[in-house]
Formats: structure tokens, sequence, C-alpha cells
């Protein structure tokens, strides 16, 4: 029997999947997703509990000792997730429209997870004049934060998109509140959302660990036989795409020949990651940042435009095509979702389950 502290313990020591793998731990989650007290109130009145003077703080521990089943608890979140679903519906096909809007993908130069100490060491350590202050602010920082700001708004509403496209299918229980690392239950196990693209720390650790010279390398040595001009100081993330688009606009034979070869490596790493997903999990959860590590069960949806690598991010907006491939495996797996592997991270091994879905435009 696992009592309600003993449940909350585990919760609160991040160990989701010690409480996934018992029916009591399931049905602890499953509450613990419905911990906002508007929830718990309307859990409580629709099957008529007596919580009596009880205070709302303890109104979880009271639902979870009661005798209320596994089965009206998936009831109520799913009435909760429908009320809820509606508006987010009604309005889906404008947001879409509006997401459609975005030309370009860039954080700015700020970085996602540490944005105030970005901020910090790049304008308020680094400048020492006041004048110089005002001028970065005005310039370069007003640019960066409108950047990183409309990255963060399309990242937002297109990932909810997403996750409603889970939380609708029939094998699905959403996760209606907030509950740390799980966004649905998938044929009873929790999974934590990962919406990603084919990472290119991963396309270059790949050709390393088969003795090809990075892209780069390739690309600018090209780039400055014929004479392309390109910014040698810029980030690698920026440079590869850039001298990539240049060489391919390029008519010289060498310049075909080299982005053919690179593509092809491209596609038969793509290829690979079909197949045998494994590796490329690994590496996810081993390359994770350090403020979001977990070790959670997780659900990886790879987004590739094979026509352009680079711009495989406006598909997080392409809602047909990922409902598509969504649906499709929804439909098609087997009651024992996704597969386990151990990874190391900071010297430490973990142990995780997870599973891929890949959505490719040709």
């Amino acid at each position: 029997m696992l009592d309600f502290n003993r449940a909350m313990n585990l919760y609160r020591s991040d160990r989701i999947r010690e409480l996934s793998e018992t029916d009591e731990g399931m049905r602890f989650l499953k509450l613990r997703s419905l911990s906002r007290k508007k929830y718990l109130e309307y859990l409580i009145n629709k099957f008529g509990l007596e919580i009596g003077n009880l205070k709302s703080k303890e109104w979880l521990k009271f639902v979870y000792e009661s005798a209320l089943q596994s089965e009206d608890i998936d009831d109520i979140i799913q009435e909760l997730f429908e009320n809820e679903r509606k508006t987010r519906r009604h309005n889906e096909q404008e947001l879409v429209n509006e997401l459609y809007k975005i030309q370009s993908f860039d954080w700015g130069g700020l970085h996602q997870n540490s944005l105030e100490a970005t901020i910090v060491n790049r304008y308020v350590k680094h400048i020492t004049s006041y004048e110089s202050l005002h001028s970065k602010i005005d310039g370069d920082l007003h640019n960066s934060l409108r950047a990183y700001v409309l990255a963060s708004w399309y990242n937002h509403w297109s990932s909810l998109i997403i996750e409603d496209i889970f939380k609708e299918h029939v094998n699905v229980i959403p996760a209606v509140g907030q509950i740390k690392k799980i966004d649905f239950f998938v044929n009873n196990k929790p999974f934590d959302l990962k919406v990603t693209y084919l990472p290119e720390g991963y396309i270059k650790a790949y050709r390393k660990s088969r003795g090809l010279r990075p892209e780069l390398t390739l690309m600018k040595g090209l780039a400055r036989k014929l004479n392309i001009g390109f910014d040698a100081s810029a980030a690698e993330s920026a440079l590869i795409p850039d001298l990539w688009r240049k060489l391919d606009d390029n008519p010289h034979e060498s310049a075909k020949e080299l982005i053919t070869g690179l593509q092809e490596c491209r596609e038969t790493l793509l290829n690979a990651c079909i197949v045998t997903p494994e590796p490329l999990v690994r590496w996810l959860d081993q390359n994770q940042g350090v403020r979001r590590f977990d070790a959670s069960n997780r659900l990886f949806l790879v987004l590739v435009d094979k026509s352009d690598f680079f711009n495989s991010w406006k598909l997080k907006r392409a809602r047909a095509l990922i409902s598509e491939h969504v649906i499709n495996y929804l439909d098609e797996i087997s009651p024992d979702i996704g597969f386990q592997l151990d990874f190391l991270w900071e010297g430490e091994t973990y142990s995780a389950e997870a599973d891929v879905i890949f959505v490719i435009k040709q």
C-alpha cells in the first residue's frame, strides 16, 4: 500500500518513474495533476465527497485516501480538459494562421534558459560607459529582446497546439494542471513531450564517429577557394546554414558536389535514427540543459524538413502534417509503449523510458 506521504515524497524527489510503475502511484500522479484548488473543488462537488472543515491544502490527501476509483479520476480529467479545450479549438485555425507570420526563428543571441545571466554578463558587467550602455540597450539589446520574445511566443503556442493533438486521442489521458515532467499519460504511462529537430550537435558527433571532417570545416575551406564571403566570427549555429545556402546557390561544380555529399550524409543519419532511435535519444538525454535536467519518461517529436534542415522549425506550426503522424502513432502503439535505455549525465548513470515520432517533410 502506497500511503499519501510516501507518494508525495517520491514525487518531490523526482522519482516519477517509480511512482508510475504501480497502480497507486499512477492514481497519485493523476490526482496531482488536478491539485489546483479549482480542479479539486470540481472533483469533490462532482462526486459529493464530504470534506467537512478541511482546508484546501488538505484536499489532495483527502481525495487520495478516499474510495474514488482511477476510472472516475480519468473521467474528471477528460471532462475538465474538454471544457478548457473548447475555447482553444474554436480559435485554433486563427492561431495557426498567426504563427505562419513568423518569418525567422532566432533567440537574438540571448540564452533561453538563462536570460538574466546573459544580459548581466554581456551588458551589465561588460560595459563601463553609461552612454555606451544606453546605446546598447536602445540598439542591440532591444533587437535581441524582440527576437527572444517572438521566438518564445512561437514556441509556446505551437507547443500548445501539438500537445492538444496528443491529448484529444482516445489512448491519452491529459495532465490538466501543472505537474512536473508529465504532459500526458499514454496507455496509462506518463510522458513528458519534447519537440525537437535533428540536432546539429548530433550530426557533428555522427560525422566524427565515422572519421568525416566537420561540415563547417569543409564549407569554410571551399568558400575561401571560391571567394565566397562570410563572417568568420559568427557562431557555428549561424555560420553553418549561412555557408550551406551560399554554396548551394553557387554554380561551381565543387560547391554542388560538397552540398550534395553533406545532404546525403544527413539523410543517411536520419534514416538510421528512424530504424534505431536509441542512440539519438541517448544523445538528447545526455545533452540536456542543467536547469531542465530530468530522467523522466520522454516522448520525442522530431521534426525534419529534408529540403532545408535549417528551416525545420517551421514544421512546428504544420498542424495537419504533425496530426497525421501523431494520430497514426497513437493508433498503432503497443500497450507497453516505448523503450528503456541507460544514459550518462555528469558522471552518473540514469535509466529512462522513451519513444520517438519522426515528422518528416520530403
